[in-house]
């Protein structure tokens, strides 16, 4: 039933001209497909069910390109069901059946369903650790260089020397756990792989000693680093895929007594950007934040220590302007996602680029609203302010404890207390808290001590806890949420600045007139049942 039709580029089969029909949905195809040659149609693929025959002998990229994958199902008695997004595509299922020596069975489903099936079926496949190091005995550093390129895919490990298998398992390992970062720490007896998740380190992996220089090099490779260079600092960037999805890796590689220390940061660009509502504001902090953007003119600081989610709510901000009317401009160190529809500078240290002499020439651009990735001397604090007194809506980031510290940060650089008063309109300070795990929450009822810590009695509501699963990791915890303080800048705030209060007392201040600090936000999260009161309590300080 391989019916054919003539186009301009040559005959075409029946399913591949439908399904390159700008009428019909792939889906309703498919399905079409499937109710007329009598075969079963798949609107999800449970990857459980993908047999360890298939993974082991179809290489992931053979079954990316034909977009295919094998099931088992309750019916099939030693055959494996082919489901493909292409019903004609007989040549590759002939190819399945030869690699995997199964007889096989064909099923229908669309490139989306498969692609994701791919993505997590050989994501399961782990590389057992202790063989790869023992293969890694015998391998030297000139065939490293030698038989190293740059990954293609974290999956494809397919006739890998050992070191790039190795490699490839601690990095997709991390996505399977959410890390947002690696670190390779060498001991004096061994290397140990620890992995961030949701803002807390854990040792998952120890190596042998010997393969450290094996490891590092091939990481270095990978960023366009330096593999011979060993005792100086380096950085680096790259870009591997994990099937469909491309994670941006930053890695920063430091000499120490045992060897050298590796850390690679993980930015996963297919979780796209968030929302301002889906950060965690409440609904007046987010109120007040989302009038703050349509200011024509002004400076707005995120505050909050490194890995506290500054960034992520300033593209979140930025995201949510309107790029057809406003002219924006952003200067980061460095990119880490795309913004559609605006001008994004990456600065460059080493070539002059900096932040001062980058918005020195943004202002050339007009602009309507910059972004300054972080103010971090006075030159660019004094710079940022002056932009927006002349008539520049300006954001930018600085680390301090609270939302008061960013005054007195800015003081403390130099800059005079009226271009301060006068030009900053709001600072938003925040920290990341991690979110109780659905799967395994229950009621919990805290002591007097934790109650009085976060300022709240028992009669508030409810508390919950994780008791710790295997979808948390036994943690308690999954994924997680911003707190935040927002204090707005007015007359009476703006002329405690211009007197040089310290940031106690104006921050006493905004408490009068309805700040709600960081500790008291988290206690409202923990009221809704978004976090712990022992969470709250690790990320914040006592208020004032």
């Amino acid at each position: 039933m391989l019916i054919c039709s003539q186009n301009a580029s040559g005959p075409q089969r029946l399913d591949e001209m439908l399904l390159s029909c700008p009428h019909f949905t792939e889906d309703a195809v498919l399905r079409l497909f499937a109710e007329t040659l009598k075969i079963e149609y798949f609107s999800e693929i449970d990857s459980a069910n993908v047999p360890k025959q298939f993974i082991e002998n179809v290489p992931p990229t053979y079954a990316q390109h034909h977009y295919l994958i094998g099931v088992k199902t309750p019916q099939d008695d030693g055959v494996i069901t082919v489901v493909l997004s292409r019903p004609f595509d007989t040549e590759a299922v002939d190819n399945v059946s030869r690699l995997t020596k199964c007889a096989v069975n064909i099923g229908l489903a669309t490139k989306t369903s498969i692609t994701a099936t791919i993505d997590t079926a050989y994501e399961q496949k782990s590389t057992v650790i202790d063989d790869v190091a023992e293969e890694l005995d015998s391998q030297n550093l000139d065939q490293l260089v030698d038989e190293v390129a740059t990954a293609d895919d974290l999956l494809d490990v397919v006739n890998r020397p050992p070191v790039i298998r190795l490699v490839n398992d601690i990095l997709f390992r991390a996505l399977q756990l959410r890390a947002s970062d690696i670190h390779v720490h060498p001991y004096e007896g061994k290397i140990q792989i620890r992995y961030r998740i949701d803002g807390i380190l854990y040792d998952t992996l120890s190596l042998n000693r010997n393969v450290l220089s094996l490891v590092v090099s091939r990481i270095k490779v990978m960023a366009g680093m330096d593999i011979a260079e060993r005792r100086m600092p380096q950085d680096g960037r790259c870009s591997v895929r994990l099937g469909n999805r491309e994670i941006d890796l930053r890695v920063s590689t430091v000499p120490t007594s045992y060897g050298e220390r590796c850390v690679l940061r993980l930015l996963d660009k297919s979780t796209g950007l968030f929302s301002l509502a889906e950060l965690g504001m409440m609904e007046d902090d987010l109120k007040i934040f989302d009038s703050l953007l349509d200011r024509s003119h002004g400076v707005i600081f995120v505050t909050g220590p490194t890995g506290s989610g500054k960034s992520t709510t300033l593209y979140a901000a930025l995201n949510r302007m309107n790029a057809v009317e406003k002219n924006i401009i952003t200067i980061e160190d460095p990119i880490e996602y795309q913004l559609g529809g605006i001008s994004q500078m990456q600065v460059a240290t080493r070539k002059g680029m900096t932040f001062v002499t980058a918005l020195r020439h943004v202002l050339r651009q007009d602009p309507d609203v910059i972004m300054v990735g972080e103010v971090r001397d006075e030159e660019t604090a004094r710079m940022a302010i002056q932009s927006s007194l002349t008539g520049h809506l300006v954001f930018s980031t600085l680390h301090t404890n609270d939302s008061a510290g960013a005054i007195s940060r800015l003081l403390d650089l130099g800059v005079e207390p009226y271009l301060v008063s006068s030009s900053l309109i709001a600072v938003l300070a925040q920290r990341l808290v991690r979110r109780i795990c659905p799967e395994c929450r229950q009621e919990y009822h805290p002591t007097e001590n934790e109650l009085r810590e976060l300022g709240i009695s028992a009669e508030k509501g409810q508390f919950f806890v994780g008791a710790g699963c295997s979808k948390c990791f036994n943690t308690g915890y999954k994924g997680r949420t911003g707190i935040y303080e927002l204090m707005m800048l007015d007359e009476q705030i703006r002329e405690m600045v211009n007197v040089r209060q310290t940031a106690g007392v104006i921050k006493q201040k905004a408490i009068e007139k309805g700040l709600q600090t960081l500790r008291m936000d988290g206690a409202r999260k923990v009221l809704a049942g978004a976090t712990t009161i022992a969470e709250v309590l690790r990320v914040t300080q006592a208020d004032l």
